[in-house]
């Protein structure tokens, strides 16, 4: 019984913690500091009551709409007050109450605020990032080992990022190339030197972050689950959007995230550990 009560406090930190996210996610990448000014509705402007900004209960309370207005509250508020809550509760739950716990949890929070982020800004904010990877080095009292599975992990996105992108320069060049070819009067209105960069500098950051959390073979794990979640993804967006970018990040922490739970599962099935 004691149990569930704590299970209870914890979820209601991780409620508490998802509202905060969601001022990250829409004030920080349009420039807007998050204390100033306080809540407000989006439409009318009108300042929030306290009892308007109790996580999860209030969006319930007023059906999804505005208190003063009336007009549609996002979704957004209460999905990722309850997703931050289930963090929370799995973390604390798997490890016990302990200050490695709340590292993961946050770290899996900021990552989840920068997933959002991702989807919907196509940017990532160097402060979310930065602060998810430096908690992360609390993820466990071996703080200088997992330095040492961030740095590894980091190094070898990097190294990726810039193997891959060589490829993806060189293809898109031959690709001119031919194009110039056939029609060397558009020579001028091509570019003479092609970079494409194949993964950005914040995804490589995210692998710190995974890295600290999970050790090497997990994390392992947790690339392979983010590229299958973004197969069938990246196959459906490319058929609705065409060339539109799609974000790694949010699949690269839902892998994490799943991993985290389920690596040595999984390495067990596939006979690696």
């Amino acid at each position: 019984m004691e149990k569930w009560i704590i299970m209870g406090v914890v979820g209601l930190l991780g409620l508490v913690i998802g509202s905060f996210l969601n001022v990250l996610i829409l004030r920080l990448p349009q420039g807007q500091s998050i204390l100033f000014p306080s809540s407000h509705c989006p439409g009318c402007k009108e300042p929030l009551k306290w009892y308007h900004n109790i996580p999860l209960l209030s969006w319930l309370f007023l059906k999804g709409k505005c208190s003063y207005c009336k007009e549609p509250i996002s979704a957004q508020y209460p999905v990722i007050e309850a997703l931050t809550a289930l963090i929370f509760v799995s973390v604390f739950y798997k490890n016990g109450i302990n200050l490695h716990s709340l590292a993961v949890a946050l770290s899996f929070s900021l990552l989840l605020a920068l997933s959002l982020i991702d989807l919907r800004y196509k940017a990532v904010p160097d402060s979310i990032n930065l602060l998810a990877a430096l908690i992360a080095l609390y993820a466990s009292p071996d703080i200088a080992g997992n330095l040492k599975n961030a740095l590894l992990v980091a190094g070898a996105m990097s190294m990726l990022r810039f193997f891959v992108s060589y490829y993806v320069s060189k293809k898109e060049e031959l690709r001119l190339k031919k194009q110039i070819a056939q029609a060397p009067w558009l020579q001028d209105y091509y570019p003479k030197y092609v970079m494409i960069e194949a993964m950005g500098e914040g995804d490589i950051i995210v692998g710190f972050t995974i890295g600290a959390i999970l050790g090497l073979e997990a994390t392992f794990v947790a690339i392979f689950l983010a590229a299958l979640l973004a197969l069938p993804a990246s196959i459906i967006n490319k058929t609705l959007h065409g060339d539109k970018e799609l974000p790694f990040i949010p699949f690269l922490a839902a892998g994490a995230f799943l991993s985290y739970f389920f690596a040595r599962d999984i390495l067990e099935w596939i006979g690696v550990s």
